[in-house]
């Protein structure tokens, strides 16, 4: 297909706050899309010709990469150790030990365990993804929630199978095909069973997906019968099962929407359940509540503190807080986890990720650093499900650096090697890659947080190509993981750039808050800022950076190639916001209305409106040369309606003034928000991005 297929024009005007939106392309948002996402024979067979026609158009414009894409997916896919074992976990008081592997011939995880001190033979295979899928017939086959009842006699699981993100629940004897009660429909997919056994409380979405309902459900019975423990009637907040606290003695109910949150919590032993409150919602006050001994842990930004701090009261005083872990300037206070005579926590300082561990019977805190390297992730998991211990995993990785894992004693500090990432290629040392961190001005004088990765021979001359990757919303940090993927670019001599922009929280809450709502141009901005400082700095050329990002990464690209198109050879822009403002205004659409302490409300406040006009991708658009761009959308996506990247390709059709590739890739089956399911399906879209990066730096022979 040599030219690109065009969209149907059919202007629709609308007004707003006496002003009018003209829109050419509305039309393609049909009013029944919330069932045309779960079922694609509801769509406008108009619509649908189009999107094969761009994906067909696409198709034959990336044709001369098919053979790359092969290579690529090899190499990709080559440097994972297949054949691969989990860490194991213990339940020592019960006599099992669980875990999990991959193989080489499956491309979803198999679960595993064996009574402790058993010999391998006596291994047991009680979950095996691609059975499960191959027996369900599914080309789609999305795992939500995959756990075992503390008696170890059950497994409850959810399962999407179309990519909707709509989750049905279903419990079975662990070894037993047949479910031992009625599968569960239309969850959010969290599967939390009761201390006994003999329950299960879930979430149920409503029609706009949104999580609303928590129910109790008793194995063996009809959901029909299932008991409503909370509804959540303000439109805007969210509900979900918060789990087993850390002793064990209650469950929470936690409700929230992007600023404020509440938490409710009931005896885990009780048989009727009696749901408290623990602190009545306040607005833009958010809160997390754990529970340790006869204490009450609280997690919160209350007290005119933003980056958080943690809190402690007794269970019998919970109106009476006191101060355990102070608030600290431009330092997040992250979460925290309990054994029996430690407390492990998280903090990020300047967009540094650090781990602390606290001794609770002197209260002496230090700590847990065990890399050198100048940026690196640092994690730590649990052993056993017992907490008299004092032994734990720790992990850590960084953008150059695979992940190397630990026992260590948290009382001798003691350290044990136990497992290493395996990358399956012979030329991959770290020390073959350089990782740095530097800062760069922003528009308004704020330092932005850059973290580069890139091979030792690639020279800083001004002739490289850098993918610049960006999110900047929600109080997000990025993280900075090993990838083994990236090497496909790393070694052919593209600059990988991570920049912690403003939206995210690296700097803590201010940071998020200069991001967000009446602020949001200030992201665009700091990652405009940090392209302009690698071509100052010699990474690359203007005209020499692909952008890269997803989601509300996807509205961050799109307002930035508007405003700034000439430092760009190209962007991917997955699953992208891109028409930000007609989301905005459509309440109807399942995030919105959670969305609009984040963004603004334009349906209800002029400023509001004439600020999200000012910056939407689609709205924004110009007759102007634009980059070369790649639009991955997928019709099943719940989160970011398909409507958005293919309203923006059809326009920018319509005003760009470049011969420079325009492409939308749209799944039209079998693919949620995240993409398709499966391993070799992740490296495949992987691959296609990437060639596409490749393409338009005219690597493909490299």
């Amino acid at each position: 297909m040599k030219n690109p297929p065009k969209l149907k024009q059919k202007l629709e005007v609308k007004k707003y706050h006496g002003i009018e939106i003209k829109d050419e392309y509305s039309w393609i948002h049909q009013k029944n899309i919330l069932e045309v996402l779960r079922d694609s024979s509801k769509l406008n067979l108009e619509v649908k010709k189009y999107l094969e026609e761009e994906n067909s158009y696409t198709r034959s414009q990336m044709k001369d990469t098919e053979q790359f894409q092969k290579k690529l997916f090899k190499e990709i896919k080559g440097r994972i150790k297949l054949d691969d074992e989990s860490l194991h976990f213990f339940y020592n008081k019960d006599g099992w030990e669980y875990w999990s592997k991959t193989t080489a011939k499956n491309n979803y995880s198999i679960q595993l365990r064996k009574k402790i001190g058993d010999e391998e033979k006596n291994v047991q295979e009680y979950w095996n993804g691609d059975k499960e899928k191959k027996k369900i017939g599914s080309n789609y086959f999305g795992v939500g929630d995959l756990t075992v009842s503390d008696d170890h006699s059950l497994l409850g699981y959810s399962l999407d199978l179309n990519g909707s993100e709509f989750y049905t629940i279903y419990v079975r004897k662990i070894f037993d095909e047949k479910l031992v009660t009625e599968k569960i429909e239309n969850t959010s997919g969290g599967v939390t069973f009761s201390k006994d056994s003999k329950f299960i409380f879930y979430t149920l979405l409503n029609s706009k997906h949104q999580p609303k309902k928590v129910f109790k459900h008793k194995i063996g019975t009809s959901p029909k019968e299932d008991e409503l423990i909370y509804e959540e009637l303000d439109e805007k907040f969210t509900v979900g099962v918060g789990g087993l606290t850390s002793d064990r003695k209650f469950f929470l109910i936690n409700t929230s929407d992007h600023s404020t949150t509440e938490t409710y919590y009931f005896s885990a032993d009780e048989k009727k359940i009696n749901l408290k409150l623990f602190q009545k919602r306040k607005e833009k006050i958010r809160y997390d509540i754990d529970s340790w001994l006869d204490h009450f842990y609280i997690h919160t930004n209350q007290d005119n503190c933003p980056d958080y701090k943690i809190c402690k009261c007794k269970h019998d005083n919970i109106k009476n807080w006191e101060n355990f872990i102070p608030a600290k300037k431009e330092v997040v206070i992250g979460g925290f986890d309990f054994l029996d005579d430690w407390m492990i926590r998280g903090e990020m300082s300047n967009a540094l990720p650090r781990l602390y561990v606290r001794n609770l019977k002197n209260n002496k805190e230090e700590e847990l650093r065990f890399a050198e390297e100048e940026v690196w992730s640092p994690s730590v998991s649990e052993m056993q499900k017992e907490t008299d211990t004092d032994s734990v995993y720790i992990s850590y990785s960084s953008p150059k650096t695979n992940a190397r894992s630990y026992i260590y004693n948290l009382k001798t500090k003691e350290k044990k090697f136990v497992k290493e990432q395996e990358v399956l290629d012979k030329n991959y040392f770290p020390k073959n890659y350089i990782t740095e961190r530097i800062e760069c001005e922003s528009h308004d004088g704020k330092l932005i947080p850059l973290t580069i990765t890139r091979h030792k021979d690639t020279k800083l001359d001004g002739t490289a190509n850098v993918l610049l990757y960006g999110y900047g919303s929600y109080g997000n940090s990025l993280s900075f993981n090993f990838s083994s993927v990236r090497l496909s670019l790393l070694n052919r001599n593209i600059i990988w750039c991570d920049a912690s922009i403003r939206g995210g929280r690296e700097r803590g809450e201010i940071w998020h808050e200069e991001g967000k709502m009446l602020n949001k141009k200030n992201t665009f901005e700091d990652y405009i800022s940090a392209a302009k400082f690698l071509i100052k700095k010699k990474y690359t050329y203007q005209g020499g950076i692909i952008g890269y990002g997803g989601s509300a990464g996807g509205l961050l690209l799109g307002s930035v190639v508007n405003k700034s198109p000439e430092l760009f050879l190209g962007m991917v822009i997955q699953v992208g916001f891109l028409d930000s403002l007609t989301t905005n205004l459509d309440h109807s659409l399942p995030l919105t209305l959670g969305e609009l302490t984040e963004f603004g409300d334009a349906k209800n406040n002029k400023k509001h409106f004439e600020y999200i006009k000012s910056y939407s991708p689609y709205h924004n658009i110009k007759k102007m040369n634009y980059p070369n761009l790649l639009l991955v959308t997928n019709l099943k996506d719940m989160r970011v309606i398909f409507d958005e990247p293919t309203k923006f390709t059809a326009k920018l059709r319509q005003f760009k003034t470049d011969k420079n590739l325009l492409l939308l890739k749209c799944e039209l089956e079998d693919s949620g928000h995240g993409g398709k399911s499966g391993r070799d399906s992740a490296i495949e879209e992987i691959a296609f991005d990437y060639s596409f990066i490749l393409k338009i730096t005219n690597k493909l022979n490299n």
